[in-house]
């Protein structure tokens, strides 16, 4: 049976990245984002469909996430050479271009086994998104099939319930009184 992972701490992670204009390398560490919030999102592969549309939607809306105080990772199996190499190719050839945030390499699948999206059969991660506060609590959670994208607008909805502080009721929308 899957474990809860909502209202727990996130589980910790330490991965290589690549910047997003894929020029340098580091490393990052769940603790580089106390004291912000942090969009988590896992994609299946570099090089593939429909990943492109969500890490690119993602880079487009990365200032109204910057605006909540929100960072923004990607993480998938691939290496941070194979992210650099997606990055630095030209959209019109498969590529990704640049972005606005950095790609994480979990090339040892471990912190996709740790957020339970993990297909181990075919050794990818599921379209797995969480929403970490400053605190560093995991505070939500959605698990996508490989072949549907998620949406920005739900997870920018998502996120400024979460910092209402308050109890928000279906549908709720910035602007809206909290319950």
């Amino acid at each position: 049976m899957a474990e809860r992972l909502v209202g727990k701490p996130a589980p910790d992670f330490f991965m290589e990245t690549v910047t997003g204009d894929g020029k340098d390398f580091g490393k990052v560490s769940l603790s580089d984002y106390r004291g912000k919030w942090l969009v988590f999102f896992f994609y299946p592969l570099d090089f593939t469909f429909v990943c492109p549309t969500e890490i690119t939607a993602l880079s487009d809306a990365a200032a109204d996430f910057a605006e909540l105080d929100t960072e923004i990772l990607g993480v998938s199996i691939d290496s941070i050479h194979s992210h650099k190499a997606w990055l630095s190719t030209p959209k019109d050839m498969n590529g990704l271009g640049q972005i606005n945030f950095p790609l994480a390499s979990d090339i040892t699948k471990k912190v996709a086994s740790d957020y339970g999206v993990l297909i181990e059969e075919e050794g990818i991660a599921l379209r797995g998104l969480f929403i970490i506060d400053p605190e560093g609590e995991l505070k939500y959670q959605v698990v996508n099939h490989n072949d549907v994208g998620r949406s920005v607008e739900e997870t920018l909805r998502v996120l400024q319930a979460l910092q209402s502080g308050g109890l928000c009721a279906m549908n709720w929308k910035p602007g809206d009184k909290n319950l």
